[in-house]
């Protein structure tokens, strides 16, 4: 019996990759080629070999060998890889109408299917203005002496001698800052419950997905019910105050399109969410790699404390919170900000989906295939910035 099961396997798996193979020879046909690279083995491609090794050592070793754009075939997909900022600008920018983005479906149900970078077209961009409207500069403006609070109270708790673990640390001050941004003022029973809650589902984001009791998983997808009905019941109480918030919240409740509909319960919600996984493990990863950075540079953190204890000492003089123009007057500080992100890379490369044939530099890139910009290879190469592996906050100076 496994015999013809082994034997049924093999003979589908041949079928598909025929299947493929005919689709892809009609449009090579058409004399657009695809990128060189290599396909690996028939269905599994070559995901062993990334999960083999450091992913960036595979995909620079592809780099090395077949240029800046390149073929491959990893996590069950056919992908084109992206090495060079004029390729990223292409897909995530210019021909972004080309690309759309796309996430596993455990993923989505997490988050919530009507998060904004789940879909394309007029919905997508009228969530986007909000978003970007809601948390843009002018807004931030307004939070700076709150946010300045609550990282002055976030190092008073780590006061009394005992190990930290820093990234978890960033995560809880990312995670107040966002309810900060998103909510303003909220009670402290709904920061906590959304606080809690929150919290497994993020460590279920990235386990198996299985609906077997006891698994994370599971209790993220439970803990994702009760936070949407944790944010319902601030909505209710939000549209029964009739509050016109000006924060991310009160943008998403009052926005009407031009049929001046307003978005459902379950559209805010899921955004919300989105915003919350979009923003807090990559804000808190940015400061965990900035303070290991300056902790190893001796040099580059002496130069940090100097210019911070200067706007401090004023500010004590004047008995006076941090104000936005000085945020605005930090220029070691961003330089040292801007080399960690280079190092650091957060998001080493992201996801997009061909939804037609698209030709780039003379190569096709097929309707359905996986489009990967890759943001770390661009960040450490040598021939857009010198010495990449050196932490260097100076080579922002020009």
């Amino acid at each position: 019996m496994e015999g013809i099961l082994a034997c049924v396997l093999i003979l589908l798996i041949s079928v598909v990759s025929c299947i493929i193979k005919i689709r892809m020879k009609k449009k090579l046909d058409k004399g657009i080629e695809l990128p060189p690279g290599s396909m690996g083995w028939p269905y599994i491609g070559e995901t062993l070999q990334l999960y083999s090794q450091d992913p960036n050592v595979f995909f620079a070793s592809k780099q090395k060998r077949y240029g800046e754009i390149f073929k491959t075939h990893v996590l069950g997909c056919p992908c084109i890889m992206l090495s060079s900022p004029e390729a990223a600008r292409f897909v995530l920018v210019t021909q972004a109408h080309l690309f759309k983005p796309t996430y596993p479906k455990s993923k989505e149900h997490l988050i919530g299917p009507s998060a904004l970078f789940f879909h394309q077209g007029d919905y997508h961009i009228r969530l986007r203005k909000l978003v970007q409207g809601s948390l843009s500069l002018d807004s931030i403006r307004n939070l700076v002496a709150d946010i300045s609070s609550t990282a002055a109270s976030t190092l008073d708790s780590w006061d009394g001698g005992h190990v930290l673990n820093t990234f978890q640390e960033m995560k809880k001050f990312s995670f107040e800052v966002g309810i900060l941004a998103i909510f303003g003022n909220l009670e402290a029973q709904y920061r906590e419950e959304l606080k809690r809650n929150y919290r497994i589902v993020d460590k279920g984001y990235n386990s198996f997905p299985t609906s077997l009791p006891g698994t994370p998983y599971r209790k993220a997808v439970l803990a994702r019910k009760r936070l949407s009905k944790i944010l319902g019941d601030i909505i209710c109480e939000r549209k029964e105050k009739r509050l016109l918030e000006k924060d991310l919240f009160g943008c998403l409740l009052n926005s009407e399109n031009e049929k001046g509909e307003l978005l459902t319960d379950d559209q805010i919600a899921d955004n919300i969410i989105g915003v919350f996984f979009a923003a807090q493990d990559t804000t808190a990863s940015a400061m965990t790699w900035i303070a290991k950075y300056l902790h190893d540079n001796q040099k580059a953190l002496e130069a940090v404390k100097a210019e911070q204890n200067a706007i401090r000492k004023l500010n004590d003089e004047n008995n006076q919170p941090l104000s936005w123009s000085q945020t605005r007057n930090m220029p070691f500080t961003r330089k040292v900000v801007l080399e960690s992100l280079r190092m650091a890379s957060i998001i080493s490369f992201t996801f997009r989906e061909a939804v037609a044939d698209v030709e780039y530099k003379g190569y096709l890139i097929p309707k359905g295939w996986k489009v990967i910009p890759l943001f770390r290879n661009i960040h450490h190469n040598p021939e857009y910035f010198i010495d990449p592996q050196n932490f260097d906050p100076t080579r922002f100076e020009v």
